[in-house]
């Protein structure tokens, strides 16, 4: 066979036809043609953004390959939902539906063409698709069940023709999902059994009849334990809102995706009958396949809100569904397509639905503005999206990034409240991390931006903390509480606010107080950033509690190996445990990710409230050896 050619290997199969094709040519042969030639470009544009190649396309069908099964997929979903979107714009009779069927098997290849059972089984697979559906063999399900989001239904083994033995099937479920399902052809009943007792609860709730049909062959999620939370349940709504998956394919959009889901969290904690779990917890089930209940247990609590968001050109497309992790059931779904400068009205619409969903009473206007305030400009929207990106990073490098990105966003839109308080921040940091010569000039210009971004009054809570931070920067500690006290009431979910409250009485002296409010903003994030683990280490510590102090400051450590601050704070702590060798190890620690770091540029750089402080502090870094 060499000699002719031929040559075997194991690729990913995809194949597609058009449903009712014949009968789209008979009703008018010349728009069906010209709706298949658009169509057959955006298969051939996205496959080759897949990573993916086009083989044949006779009449109606098409034949591609892939590399990888999870290529093959992803490209299919994408495939399907820009087609879906396009079928929109065409009257019902017009509309052109694909059906993909895709097997991962063996193949003979010859001169760019490949035959064989795998091509087969891949072309009956499409048969069993439904319209604007995808289907897939058990080979291919068992190279993706764990690494794609989406849920996956068992249609059993297929007896297909000219194939010997039948084959497993399952069928893809188009939009992101918080379960894997099809874990067993065997449960196949009972989930059918399971999405039909959810969606009567689906239509007790009154939810639209449309919503049930989209949802009514998708798997439910199991319940989860409320004895098994790590928390007990709040005793108002609560709600953890996942990543958006970015379906755009431009890593570029993970910006949009992640800015948008970051937007619904700080939006849905303005509401005061809402717990919302933080950003840094919900997200770190980004890109990950976890199961609704252990969500739900892991962070104590009642609902979940998943799902989508897509860019294309200057419209979003986005996909939402809440679920009730408790019970299982869908309590509302919903898609949204929008221009992009309409980025906060998609927010706000989505929000308004899920407070119907769960019984909110809302007044107009209750949940607005967003926290950094509102811009008309796209791009402005999405530096600052960049900007606090970088400065959650929390090293010098990457503060100086965030100031650029911030200035570039304060540039296009110079009233975006958002861009001033970034450029507010990174400017409030640049002291403690040695990245100026003129701190205090930093300072100032920091205070002069979050008093303008206050006169707006786009974000008081957000500018009130902001101006809080920068207070403690100036030396005025007690201004400093004031102002992040005023943000706190204003915001009372806000876990960042609620562990700045902390972090700012540490700096006030008030060590004791400082220890509930860290307490607060742990349980809204229970996941949280290694900073508020140094926080509450700090107010033990400060408070004689060394051993509990060392504790929290390992845990910060842990999350972030390279927080200089953790290591810093842990040495001090070793020290008044007599530990020497170990604070000075810690010490070590500081220099390796801070190689220009040393005690007299900290010690002039940082704010003391007496002298007595800021000597005491001088003694116990000198016996953890850090270099004068």
């Amino acid at each position: 066979m060499a000699d002719k050619g031929f040559r075997r290997k194991l690729t990913a199969i995809l194949s597609a036809d058009v449903e009712g094709y014949s009968r789209l040519m008979g009703d008018d042969e010349e728009a069906t043609v010209r709706t298949l030639t658009s169509y057959r470009e955006v298969l051939s544009t996205l496959i080759q953004q897949h990573n993916g190649k086009v083989l044949d396309s006779p009449g109606d069908n098409l034949l591609a390959e892939f590399v990888s099964v999870v290529d093959a997929v992803q490209c299919a979903v994408a495939v399907q939902k820009e087609i879906h979107a396009r079928n929109e714009e065409l009257s019902d009779k017009r509309r052109m539906q694909f059906r993909i069927g895709i097997n991962l098997g063996d193949v003979i290849q010859e001169e760019g063409r490949i035959y064989g059972d795998g091509v087969n089984i891949a072309a009956r697979l499409e048969s069993l698709a439904e319209p604007g559906g995808i289907c897939i063999s058990k080979t291919a399900f068992d190279h993706i069940e764990s690494k794609l989001p989406y849920g996956y239904d068992f249609i059993g083994e297929q007896t297909v023709k000219n194939i010997a033995k039948p084959v497993g099937a399952y069928r893809v479920q188009l939009d992101p999902r918080v379960t894997v399902s099809g874990k067993s052809e065997k449960s196949a009943k009972s989930k059918r059994r399971q999405i039909l007792a959810g969606a009567a609860v689906v239509l007790v709730l009154a939810i639209a009849v449309g919503i049930w049909q989209f949802y009514a062959r998708r798997p439910t999620v199991e319940p989860a334990s409320v004895e098994k939370m790590a928390f007990p349940l709040p005793d108002k709504p609560s709600i953890a809102v996942l990543p958006f998956r970015n379906l755009s394919g431009d890593p570029e959009q993970e910006f949009l995706s992640d800015g948008f889901t970051e937007d619904i969290i700080t939006t849905l904690a303005k509401l005061p009958r809402m717990f919302v779990i933080a950003r840094e917890s919900s997200f770190t089930y980004k890109g990950k396949s976890a199961k609704a209940q252990d969500v739900g247990r892991d962070l104590g609590i009642r609902y979940i809100l998943e799902g989508s968001i897509q860019k294309q050109g200057d419209r979003i497309r986005i996909s939402a569904q809440l679920i009730d992790a408790k019970n299982g059931h869908h309590l509302w779904a919903e898609k949204f397509d929008r221009g992009q400068q309409d980025i906060f009205k998609l927010r706000d619409d989505v929000i308004n639905e899920i407070a119907v969903a769960l019984e909110l009473e809302l007044t107009e206007g209750q949940w607005l503005p967003g926290w950094g305030g509102i811009t008309k400009n796209f791009d402005a929207y999405i530096k600052v999206r960049q900007s606090l990106e970088h400065f959650r990073r929390f090293t010098p490098d990457e503060n100086i990034l965030s100031k650029r990105k911030a200035k570039e966003a304060l540039e296009l839109d110079p009233d975006y409240s958002g861009a001033m308080q970034m450029v507010a921040w990174a400017l409030s940091m640049e002291g403690l991390y040695g990245t100026t010569k003129t701190p205090e000039k930093s300072i100032e210009e920091a205070f002069e931006l979050a008093q303008k971004a206050l006169i707006k009054g786009d974000d008081d809570a957000g500018v009130r903390y902001l101006l809080g931070f920068v207070y403690v920067n100036k030396g005025q500690f007690e201004k400093g509480v004031s102002e992040v006290k005023v943000a706190r009431d204003l915001f009372p979910n806000s876990a960042e606010i609620n562990a700045g409250l902390g972090m700012i009485l540490n700096d006030a002296g008030r060590h004791e107080e400082a220890i509930p409010p860290l307490k607060n903003a742990i349980r809204l994030n229970p996941i949280p950033p290694s900073w508020y683990y140094v926080n509450l280490g700090t107010a033990y510590r400060n408070t004689g509690r060394y051993e509990k102090a060392s504790l929290e400051y390992k845990k910060a450590v842990q999350l972030q190996p390279d927080n200089m601050f953790a290591h810093m704070h842990l040495a001090l702590c070793y020290v008044n445990l007599n530990q020497l060798e170990a604070a000075r190890a810690e010490a070590a620690e500081v220099v390796r990710i801070d190689p220009d770091f040393s005690l007299a540029r900290y010690i002039n750089n940082a704010s003391w409230r007496s002298e007595d402080a800021k000597q005491r502090r001088i003694d116990e870094m000198r016996k953890a050896g850090f270099p004068e």
